[in-house]
């Protein structure tokens, strides 16, 4: 799963309430139902995804907005794309690793207390589950997750 999903609705989990179809083109080798296709291919970076507004107790600053797209399930490990708009918000981590596409962020990490965390593209970040962040995303973040 990703980051800032427990409770705001955009968790990757069935009834998420983010249509895995919505915002693609036929051809996109993601299929509305299950996700990517086997055997097919699709740039990470263009995708289009539909954003929400994240819930009001979350958020610190500014007005951000997030999107989840699932891709594929693998064993019982998630694979999928999510993105964060300019703004501040806390959130209760999954556990998972990720790759930055674009974007640039700081974490700061409340619970454990540990040093924050400033990403950009490359970033290959790994959250544990129950850990205690605020986000600040001065760019639009994207990201592939693997939870």
């Amino acid at each position: 799963m990703s980051a800032l999903d427990a409770g705001s609705g955009l968790d990757a989990g069935a009834g998420s309430g983010i249509d895995a179809g919505s915002g693609l083109d036929a051809g996109s080798g993601i299929d509305a139902g299950s996700g990517i296709d086997a055997g097919s291919g699709i740039d990470a970076r263009a995708v289009d995804l539909p954003h929400e507004a994240l819930p009001a107790a979350t958020v610190v600053s500014g007005s951000p907005t997030a999107a989840l797209l699932p891709l594929a399930t693998v064993g019982d490990t998630e694979v999928g794309i999510w993105e964060m708009t300019p703004g501040t918000a806390s959130d209760t981590e999954a556990d998972e690793v990720f790759v930055v596409l674009s974007g640039h962020a700081v974490i700061e990490f409340v619970s454990p207390p540990l040093p924050p965390l400033e990403m950009g593209p490359g970033s290959l970040v790994r959250l544990a589950e129950g850990m205690q962040t605020v986000w600040t995303v001065t760019e639009t973040l994207r990201k592939v997750y693997v939870a």
